[in-house]
């Protein structure tokens, strides 16, 4: 979020011994030692070849494959909290079926509330209640054949006040990072929030009782420092070391098996090999994604090129890794002092999303509030502008979204 708003003994020398590879050719070989090879096509019968975790539920597994795919011709388009963040409160429908008569493709969620200290996990408590929502809205979406992707504003582990750095000591800044690392004083602390998570996402279910995938991006927008994440705050091997932790934890220790990994850095970087600086590994990453909304703060035709450069980066390597590509946040806030930029979804943001011929499976807008938005609904200046981009070729709403969860025959 911008900032004004988150096998056992095998896996542990694997662990090992990619913390210290040196290069990011080395990391690139990690996949190409398994029987599907660079360039192999993705097929409905070697998809867990290229996933994370190869016991997903087949609902994931689908998932996986259908985004994939789907990018060769569309672009899913979606946004945080789209059913409960509305444009000066209006609630009801999402603002982008105020305006577009249909829903997202993609709903973002959060697991901060519900990670939160002060969620009692009972029923007259703020949190939990919000826990609650969060999770109904998730089924919904699920059953409208949306997808569900969570960010994690978890807080940090000294006093869980705050998420941004700038709250914190700057001993608090030094050391929280490395605390929740294996060996760390706060190493328990973080498993504990990771059993929340995956109690949550193991009781994320559909009407015949099937799990629900969900795409999950832990430590998002690392490259910058406003998060106790982010890149002064930690070695490119304590990033690594901490997002490997927690996808094993996740899918082996917890045995949660319906979660697609994304990657988000944001905006910084200009380079494969700089993209690449703190990648996990292949083994730890189903999408490659990032976050992006400086090149589009009113630069116009320039600000969309450097986006779009940066997206092929991604796209290109999702392409040899056999990964997904992915947009994970962006948006221009819109509020009384700040007006829209004339075509900026039609023409800036369409153009970043498809120039190239990159293929980039979705794009995430941030959540609209009383103040701001970044997704017009259908009473305000820049409605026709966005209606125009959903209404585009590789645009693709949740009308024009495939069966998600299905395997095509």
């Amino acid at each position: 979020m911008k900032s004004n708003f988150l096998k056992i003994a095998f896996l542990s020398l694997f662990v090992l011994a990619f913390i210290n590879c040196s290069s990011d050719k080395e990391a690139d070989n990690e996949i190409k030692v398994d029987p599907p090879v660079q360039g192999d096509a993705l097929t409905t019968q070697n998809v867990t070849n290229y996933m994370v975790d190869a016991n997903a539920t087949k609902e994931t597994i689908a998932l996986f494959y259908n985004l994939k795919n789907l990018a060769k011709t569309k672009v899913a388009i979606g946004q945080q909290d789209a059913f409960n963040g509305f444009y000066q409160d209006a609630a009801g429908d999402s603002d982008i079926k105020k305006n577009t008569g249909f829903d997202p493709a993609i709903l973002g969620s959060d697991f901060m509330f519900i990670t939160d200290k002060n969620n009692n996990n009972q029923a007259d408590n703020w949190f939990y209640q919000q826990e609650i929502k969060i999770t109904n809205d998730v089924k919904a979406a699920y059953a409208k054949g949306m997808i569900n992707t969570f960010s994690w504003h978890l807080r940090e582990p000294n006093n869980e006040d705050s998420f941004y750095a700038a709250d914190m000591t700057s001993e608090q800044k030094t050391t929280a990072f490395k605390s929740i690392l294996p060996g760390g004083a706060n190493h328990e602390w973080y498993k504990k929030k990771l059993d929340k998570v995956a109690s949550v996402v193991s009781n994320l279910k559909g009407a015949n009782e099937e799990l629900i995938p969900i795409i999950f991006r832990p430590f998002h927008e690392f490259d910058g420092s406003w998060f106790w994440w982010g890149a002064n705050f930690c070695t490119a091997d304590e990033y690594k070391t901490a997002y490997q932790f927690t996808v094993d934890y996740l899918k082996n220790t917890k045995g949660v098996h319906n979660i697609l990994y994304a990657f988000s850095p944001d905006n910084s970087y200009t380079t494969e090999t700089n993209y690449l600086s703190r990648f996990p590994g292949d083994k730890y990453v189903d999408i490659l994604a990032m976050d992006n909304y400086g090149d589009f703060d009113n630069q116009g035709s320039a600000g969309a090129a450097k986006a779009n450069l940066k997206l092929k980066i991604i796209s290109d390597l999702a392409k040899t890794k056999v990964k997904i590509a992915a947009l994970s946040e962006t948006g221009f806030r819109v509020t009384s002092t700040n007006t829209p930029v004339t075509d900026w979804f039609s023409n800036y943001l369409y153009s970043a999303l498809t120039s190239n011929s990159i293929e980039i499976s979705y794009v995430m807008f941030w959540n609209n509030n009383t103040d701001g938005y970044y997704v017009p609904n259908g009473a305000v200046s820049n409605a026709a502008d966005f209606k125009t981009f959903t209404s585009k070729p590789k645009s693709a709403l949740v009308n024009l979204l495939p069966k998600m969860y299905e395997l095509p025959k």
